[in-house]
């Protein structure tokens, strides 16, 4: 501190001269009048003193040391003409604390209440007067203070308390905006603190015992393990996980060579490379512990008994697969189908007088391939359907592929025999090109001849099925909880997602949990394949259920849960995932089309919204219209889904300048307003070959045009001539077709082309002519080339646009 005068030193802690002359000789110093100058050890001399004579000398196991300044001042305030004159009093208070060195493993001192009883008497311990008779409200007046300067700097930042002392404590709600917390007389709390001296929402200062639980900066690199699940991670997650920015790991990717936001999806080994590079541990945690675990839950403890076959009925298209079924079902299906062709699988039982068989039928159109792969994988036998007048077919060797990668024994139906044209050896060379051999000819397959029509051989085939099941063996478990396969999935307008389910083992009853894929609920309707109510079902029975939330892919697997709260959380994962790797697989895409369209030009795009009625069919025409796409057109699929076109998806085709196909579906009232409204081009279709033609046609529309040159006519060079005006000109011969004045050129030097461009000038004799036809002699200027020799050919062609197609 600086040296001040006692006058001065009066002044900053609001005492009278003569009193804190009387102090200050107390202490022993030799000052005697206002104007001597006191330094900073008479001060300390002095406070020493006035601590000892208000027995607050602290000892080593006291608190800390503090030094309490106040100031009151009072001012006037005039409210206006007429009013009353308020008094402002203004209380200032400030502790200085000074600390002494911690002692090690010495618990800090306990500050002691101002109202603390004493330990002896049980009385409040009561503070010793000023020696000086100083007056105060119980706080001693200290006689350091800050300068003048720093004191004014300081006491801007306090709030001030209004206080009327006429009308006294009556305008409460005045005085408590600089007085929350005080209480009559400016009373202190416990711990000594003048609530009115801070500022409203101010924190309360902290004593030594709170500073020892202060957060403590660590000292190291704090290292943390990150859980890694599934295929991908997006760079928000993996921040998270290691408890930093994501601004830090996108830095650490572009060290990497990686480019990157923070919603991108991370494979596994650059988020591991990431983690360890950024020097935390990771742990590879499998995403399916959750299903696997529930899996385990479904046990089955019953006995094993025989079951009916599975039979799945597969061929080329218009073979009779259908017609053969109807036969054996003694109905109509094939009338039923648009364009008599199966759309999708049907799955029907039938009751023979040997025994209850299952049917699949599939579809044979190629656009139907994972339709087919599905069936030949749910199935037990294969009943290949060939005609004996057309003999093996593409689908037919498809079909053969797939109940061979399926490992599924096959029965040949060599159908339509009741033809002229039948020749069923023809079939069966055939197919023995494709490794299936007759048992006749030694092989393992057998063939029975049949005709959908006359009912031919086909008690010979169901024997033949039936004899196969027996080497089959089959068995499933008839008690328990059902399990099984979707074999067909759509979106009813009036019952709502209607799936189509084979039982493999247990039953399934109405009430039951149903979880398939991502769709899960409870079984409020079971119909069997006539669509007749019934109240549970076996093994190899096919039936329809009515409940689920989502209609569930095609080849799902299903299975009957008890916990409705497990089942749930199963299904949000494998939602989760697949979203996932849609993501994954969408910014696969993304990169691929801008490497693609690196320096080339960029592709037509058909954009299409399809809806069909089932989702079967649904995969079926995706996946048709996909192949579709060349190099120069891609059709981009922009939504798909099960159900009727509704206005969501005439808003989305009018965002995106797309068409609307409807598959067996018509649009509702709102989504043809909007149609007509958009001018949108909304077709619908029942036989997926007729979409498909359509859809080739229109790309074919969007193809480049084809160029080709046609040559019109060449003239033989024979002098040269130097004209002012022109340069070289040619008098040539036109010995081939008609040279014209507006078209294309090339100069021929020995057959091969030295120059190519226009022609300039055209000439018969002095007049400019448009043509020249053979066996007429003309003179022709070339344009921008004067190197035009005698024996040269000078040849005419022109260029037509072709039309192209898919």
């Amino acid at each position: 501190m600086a040296e001040v005068t006692v006058k001065q030193l009066a002044a900053a802690v609001g005492s009278p001269v003569e009193r804190l002359v009387a102090q200050m000789n107390e202490a022993g110093l030799p000052h005697k009048s206002g104007d001597e100058t006191v330094n900073d050890e008479q001060k300390v001399i002095l406070l020493t003193y006035l601590k000892k004579s208000h027995g607050e000398q602290e000892t080593a196991s006291d608190g800390p040391k503090k030094i309490t300044l106040k100031r009151k001042t009072t001012t006037t305030l005039n409210t206006g003409a007429g009013k009353k004159a308020v008094n402002i009093e203004v209380r200032k208070k400030r502790t200085i604390v000074k600390e002494d060195e911690p002692k090690k493993d010495a618990k800090p001192a306990k500050r002691k209440p101002a109202d603390a009883k004493d330990a002896k008497g049980g009385k409040p311990a009561a503070r010793k007067p000023a020696a000086s008779g100083q007056e105060g409200n119980g706080d001693f007046v200290a006689p350091v203070a800050p300068p003048a300067d720093k004191e004014d700097r300081s006491s801007k930042k306090k709030e001030f308390r209004n206080k009327d002392k006429d009308r006294g404590d009556k305008d409460k709600r005045f005085n408590d905006r600089g007085s929350k917390g005080r209480g009559k007389g400016g009373r202190r709390d416990e711990g000594g603190d003048d609530f009115g001296s801070r500022r409203r929402g101010a924190p309360k200062r902290r004593g030594r015992e709170d500073a020892e639980h202060q957060f403590q900066q660590p000292t190291a690199p704090i290292i943390r393990e990150v859980e890694l699940k599934g295929e991908s991670i997006t760079v928000g997650e993996l921040a998270q996980g290691m408890a930093v920015k994501a601004g830090e790991v996108i830095k650490e990717l572009m060290k990497l060579g990686v480019m990157a936001t923070i919603n991108q999806v991370l494979d596994i080994d650059t988020a591991i490379l990431v983690i360890e590079e950024m020097g935390h541990k990771y742990k590879q945690v499998s995403d399916n512990a959750v299903e696997d675990s529930f899996l385990e839950e479904v046990k089955y403890d019953g006995e094993q008994v025989s079951r009916a076959p599975v039979v799945t009925v597969m061929g080329h298209v218009d073979h009779g697969k259908t017609s053969l079924l109807d036969y054996i079902r003694s109905t109509r299906v094939t009338s039923g189908e648009a364009g008599g062709i199966t759309q999708h699988i049907g799955a029907y039982h039938v009751e023979t007088d040997k025994g209850m068989v299952t049917f699949l039928d599939t579809p044979g159109h190629a656009a139907f391939t994972a339709m087919r792969a599905r069936g030949a994988q749910s199935t037990d036998i294969v009943i290949l359907v060939v005609a004996a007048d057309d003999g093996v077919m593409p689908q037919t060797e498809e079909a053969v592929q797939h109940a061979r990668a399926a490992g599924v024994p096959i029965v040949v139906a060599v159908n339509k025999m009741d033809k002229e044209s039948a020749d069923p050896d023809r079939v069966k060379n055939e197919l023995s090109a494709k490794d299936v051999i007759p048992e006749d000819w030694g092989g393992d397959v057998q063939f029975v001849p049949v005709s959908a029509h006359t009912g031919q051989g086909i008690d010979e085939l169901l024997e033949a099925v039936l004899l196969q099941a027996e080497l089959l063996e089959l068995t499933a478990v008839a008690d328990g909880p059902a399990t099984g396969v979707v074999v067909e999935s759509r979106l009813d307008k009036g019952r709502g997602p209607v799936a189509t389910l084979l039982i493999q083992n247990g039953q399934l009853k109405k009430g039951d949990i149903v979880l398939a894929g991502t769709s899960i609920g409870r079984v409020r309707a079971l119909l069997d394949e006539n669509g007749q109510p019934i109240e549970q079902a076996g093994p190899s029975i096919p039936v329809e259920i009515l409940g689920l939330d989502t209609p569930p892919g095609a080849g799902d697997q299903f299975l009957v849960a008890e916990s409705e709260k497990r089942a749930r959380e199963v299904a949000e994962i494998r939602f989760a995932k697949e979203k996932e790797q849609f993501q994954a697989k969408q910014q696969a895409a993304k990169l691929d089309a801008l490497f693609s369209m690196n320096g080339d030009a960029q592709a037509s795009s058909l954009n299409i919204v399809v809806k069909t009625d089932v989702r079967g069919s649904l995969e079926a025409l995706i996946g048709a219209l996909e192949q579709l796409s060349t190099d120069e057109v891609k059709v981009t699929i922009v939504s798909s889904g099960v159900g009727g076109i509704t206005e969501t998806d005439a808003n989305l085709a009018s965002a995106s300048n797309a068409v609307i196909f409807g598959f067996n579906v018509r649009a509702d009232a709102a989504a043809k307003r909007v149609v007509e409204n958009s001018g949108l081009d909304m077709r619908y279709y029942s036989i997926i070959y007729d979409l498909i033609d359509d859809v080739k046609q229109a790309m074919s529309g969007m193809l480049a045009p084809e160029l080709r040159e046609e040559i019109v006519g060449i003239a033989q060079v024979r002098d040269v001539f130097r004209s002012p005006k022109f340069g070289a000109v040619a008098g040539c011969m036109v010995i081939e077709g008609t040279v014209y004045r507006n078209k294309k050129i090339r100069v021929l030097r020995d057959n091969v082309v030295v120059f190519e461009g226009e022609l300039e000038s055209l000439r018969r004799f002095k007049d400019d002519v448009q043509e020249v036809r053979t066996g007429t002699e003309c003179g022709i200027a070339v344009k921008s080339y004067n190197d035009v020799k005698e024996g040269d050919q000078i040849e005419v062609f022109d260029v037509k646009e072709v039309a192209r197609s898919i």
